[in-house]
């Protein structure tokens, strides 16, 4: 194993050790000692790392110590906000110094271009260093012996697979209780304080890893700005297809898992809910729209991503269709799963324009995967984009021609209870709906909606004319004698000041 790539594992394995080290300190703590601890263990980390690799300690690795060191002992001594806002400051410009590379003119002579640039990569660095890190710096093929390459192969996509699982898993989790129910038994440690720290873990190693990385490249060349991450992607060794396959199958087994408790609960498990979950069906059915639409608007991206980094490959890609399809098909149950949710909410609560637009996008995203299904998985990716930009085009002129604030009025106006402030708060697009439908409300709700009506007023002239403030500023027009009686009685019931 070269130099080289032990240096890549030592990195990684100490961005690990620090991302670990956060969890500790920071996990549900203010900022105080914690500051200082950590940040003289990436200190410590650094100098360690610069003695393996052999690197030279000159001037802005050698100056940003002090003041990293200083600033983060400031946090323990003072509670001020300005004053932590202030430190922070500070440790960043600290960062700064330290991620200087034109050694030439010293670095009292730096200019502030040379700051700028400076900060400009570090910051790069933190966001987007993890990708030639494990990508490159990591010599995988020094790792990929032929007695080794599955075991390497099986373990580069476990640990892919792990972050997706565990963001497909809570967003699961999240939408339905009887999945977490069965999953919290199933595994009884599962807890959102676990889901959270292991995210503060993952993201304090990663933007940790991406610094350590900058402040350590002996040359320009080697540092981070975001063309060269792209480029990182682009020309390192791609991910196999084995190890994509893997990926796949870790969130088919997630999604069969979840769709089999949609069959058996969401459609048809009244009983069962009551008893499993302890939610009446409606208040179980309720909940979860939102993260479902989540999953599917991740789960697209995610093979697309797939299906280009195997767009070189022969081997194996048969194999990611199948598990790519298999997932189409699975999210396509989800995606029933989220609209049936929304059917019964808008049952119990009715419909706004949140709502109504969210459906109308989990419709859109249900037609591009099956349009991603008879596109990319069969070879035709070119054909992708264009189809599912038509697709978007079709959906807005669909929403255009439905009139969705009229819509909305229509739907909830017959509802027992109409929430008047809202419907009154809708756009002119539902005046003339609201005004014919004026009578069908109880009594009582008249004057309130009659007053919001009567204060609506048009500014501008034939410049900014539309024709639906046209027909809403006619149906006013032709109500105005009812909605000024309503109104009166809105104004007489009206406590006084």
């Amino acid at each position: 194993m070269s130099r080289a790539t032990k240096a890549g594992i030592a990195l990684a394995g100490s961005a690990l050790a620090l991302g670990v080290l956060g969890d500790v300190l920071f996990q549900g703590q203010w900022l105080g000692l914690n500051v200082l601890v950590w940040t003289t263990a990436f200190v410590l980390a650094l100098i360690a790392l610069l003695r393996f690799a052999r690197g030279p300690l000159h001037q802005g690795r050698r100056f940003m110590i002090a003041p990293l060191l200083l600033f983060s002992a400031m946090f323990a001594w003072h509670d001020s906000p300005l004053l932590t806002v202030a430190n922070i400051l500070a440790i960043a410009v600290a960062f700064t110094m330290g991620a200087l590379r034109r050694t030439q003119p010293r670095l009292g002579s730096a200019t502030l271009s040379d700051f700028g640039g400076g900060a400009v990569a570090a910051g790069c660095s933190m966001l987007g260093g993890g990708v030639p890190l494990l990508m490159t710096d990591i010599g995988w093929k020094e790792l990929r012996r032929p007695d080794t390459a599955k075991a390497v192969a099986l373990a580069r996509g476990l640990a892919l697979g792990l972050p997706f699982l565990v963001l497909f898993g809570g967003l699961f989790v999240a939408a339905d209780a009887v999945f977490k129910n069965l999953l919290s038994s199933a595994i009884p440690t599962l807890s959102t304080a676990v889901v959270t720290r292991l995210v503060l873990v993952l993201a304090v190693a990663w933007l940790a890893g991406g610094l350590l990385r900058d402040i350590l490249a002996p040359r320009e060349d080697l540092r981070v700005v975001p063309a060269q991450t792209l480029e990182a992607l682009k020309w390192s060794p791609r991910l196999g297809a084995f190890e994509l396959n893997v990926v796949l199958t870790i969130l088919n087994l997630l999604f069969l898992a979840f769709v089999i408790v949609q069959f058996r609960y969401l459609f048809g498990g009244r009983d069962l809910v009551q008893q499993t979950a302890n939610l009446t069906y409606a208040e179980y059915a309720r909940h979860g729209f939102f993260e479902l639409v989540a999953v599917a608007a991740l789960t697209l991206p995610l093979l697309l991503l797939g299906d280009w980094l195997l767009r070189d490959e022969v081997r194996g890609r048969r194999a990611f269709r199948w598990l790519a399809g298999t997932l189409l098909a699975l999210l396509g149950v989800v995606i029933l799963s989220a609209l049936q949710r929304m059917r019964l909410y808008l049952d119990q609560y009715g419909l706004t324009e949140l709502r109504l637009y969210a459906t109308g996008g989990i419709v859109w995203l249900a037609v591009v995967c099956a349009w991603f299904s008879v596109t990319v998985l069969r070879g035709k990716r070119h054909a992708f984009a264009v189809g599912a930009l038509v697709a978007g085009f079709i959906a807005t002129l669909t929403l255009n021609v439905i009139n969705p604030d009229a819509l909305i009025a229509r739907t909830n106006v017959t509802r027992p209870s109409v929430d008047v402030r809202y419907l009154g708060g809708l756009s002119d697009d539902a005046v003339p709906t609201l005004v014919a439908s004026l009578s069908d409300l109880p009594p009582a709700q008249r004057p309130q909606l009659a007053s919001r009506l009567l204060s609506r007023y048009s500014a501008g002239d034939w410049r900014s004319w539309n024709l639906s403030r046209s027909r809403a500023e006619s149906a006013i027009r032709a109500h105005r004698m009812e909605l000024r009686r309503w109104a009166a009685l809105d104004s007489a019931n009206s406590p006084a000041p």
